[in-house]
């Protein structure tokens, strides 16, 4: 499931951001942004010149600071070339959208951060296909994969926006020095250094997968890490798209391996209780337990670093930090389970194509990147704009060439299955319910 999407959405980041993107308004007066363009600071958004006075509504499901911080990313935009950019945050994006769309009342442009939910709108003949210009910006700074999941049917609809690494475990750099603990760089010293902690008689993991209406995702991504490790991404290829079932043996086989960590009593839960306490912590709360050493290991995405209390410091040698979940299988290279935001639009005027294009820039990444609490996976992102190193990391492993990236698999299912049976087969399976039952529940639920 993306950051941003469904139960997530309700994060409250702990930290406010005082960095101002670029430099003071552009002033002109009356002429608005003929006057602005002719300026030295404007001078890059020239091209967007020739829609003074329009509007372009953007809706996406990003509220509280990071709506914040989105707005300023944009401001030097609108006040240098005259359009306003009217945005709207909400709590229940993906309802609701399909409501403002099958009412008539759809907004111009959108951030969606669910290929399969973006993919039902092209499919209705909804979506109006990328400006060449977005189009060419993005294929020059993003991989194929992320292109592959904003195309349907050979046509390119929005560039990726912000973006999320899974594919990590965090501990505390301090506990690990103080136990003589080294990051595991395989899997199996990942599991050899579990049992190590087990056998002194301390949980080395805590977990937690409520998430109010969307309990569950938590244990999904653990699947979907688990299912490019063990399976490879051609195998996680065909389990997204159906052309496996979900109760093939490659699936039973990642759940287990989950399962060998999430529901071995010698291992969770580390601070909150047996393997059932799983699934009534929240996944706010999951990893908390690291930083009073009642446990080591916590497997979450990039955006957790957002959870710590205030005045944690989130570092390679701070009080926490976070290492790649190791691959199972070298030859298969680095499986990256990552999600994001895709900017698509249900409008083609021309002020809503020259958002879209700007929005696509490497400019706008690296502008965004400057505010904070920002990963991207443009490929013309300076690593030295970001600040933050988690997400200085998350970049890092998203530009690396040997990473294969997929994304993540509940956001490219049919709803009913993806934020539904499979959220809720993963709480009965945290609850004692068998691996084959779990998994043909939800086979079931997808015919």
């Amino acid at each position: 499931m993306a950051v941003n999407s469904r139960g997530r959405r309700a994060l409250v980041l702990t930290s406010v951001l005082g960095l101002v993107f670029g430099a003071a308004a552009c002033s002109g007066g009356d002429s608005g942004s003929e006057n602005n363009a002719s300026s030295a600071d404007c001078a890059p958004y020239e091209q967007y010149s020739g829609h003074d006075g329009k509007t372009v509504s953007i809706y996406a499901s990003i509220r509280d600071t990071e709506a914040d911080l989105l707005q300023e990313s944009w401001k030097k935009f609108e006040d240098c070339t005259g359009i306003k950019i009217d945005y709207e945050g909400s709590g229940e994006f993906e309802a609701q959208l399909q409501v403002k769309v099958d009412g008539g009342n759809a907004p111009d442009l959108a951030f969606i951060p669910q290929p399969g939910l973006l993919k039902r709108f092209a499919d209705a003949g909804k979506l109006k296909a990328a400006p060449d210009a977005t189009k060419a910006s993005a294929e020059a700074n993003y991989s194929k994969d992320w292109l592959a999941y904003s195309t349907v049917n050979g046509t390119f609809y929005g560039a990726p926006l912000g973006s999320n690494v899974k594919s990590f475990v965090w501990y505390s750099p301090k506990k690990f020095q103080e136990k003589g603990y080294t990051v595991p760089k395989t899997f199996q010293e990942l599991m050899d250094l579990s049992d190590k902690i087990a056998a002194g008689g301390e949980k080395p993991w805590c977990a937690g997968i409520e998430s109010g209406d969307a309990t569950g995702w938590p244990a999904t991504d653990w699947i979907e890490d688990l299912m490019l490790r063990t399976g490879g991404p051609d195998v996680y290829d065909k389990w997204v798209t159906h052309q496996i079932p979900f109760n093939d043996p490659a699936v039973v086989k990642a759940v287990d391996q989950a399962g060998a960590i999430l529901k071995n009593p010698k291992y969770v839960n580390g601070g909150y209780g047996d393997v059932k306490s799983i699934a009534t912590t929240s996944f706010q709360e999951g990893g908390l337990p690291i930083q009073d050493g009642k446990c080591y290991l916590h497997r979450q995405a990039s955006f957790y670093a957002n959870q710590w209390p205030q005045g944690t410091n989130v570092a390679e040698d701070g009080d926490v930090f976070a290492f790649y979940f190791p691959t199972i299988d070298p030859a298969q290279g680095e499986p990256v389970l990552a999600a994001g935001e895709f900017t698509v639009a249900f409008a083609d005027r021309p002020e809503v194509q020259a958002v879209q294009n700007f929005l696509a820039t490497p400019e706008y990444a690296n502008g965004r990147a400057k505010l904070g609490n920002w990963v991207s996976g443009s490929k013309g992102l300076d690593v030295n704009n970001v600040k933050n190193p988690i997400d200085k990391l998350s970049v890092e492993i998203l530009q690396n060439p040997k990473s294969t990236l997929r994304f993540d698999g509940s956001d490219m299912m049919p709803a009913a299955v993806g934020a539904g049976t499979f959220w809720k087969g993963m709480v009965d399976w945290i609850n004692g319910k068998s691996t084959q039952d779990t998994l043909n529940f939800i086979e079931q639920s997808w015919k």
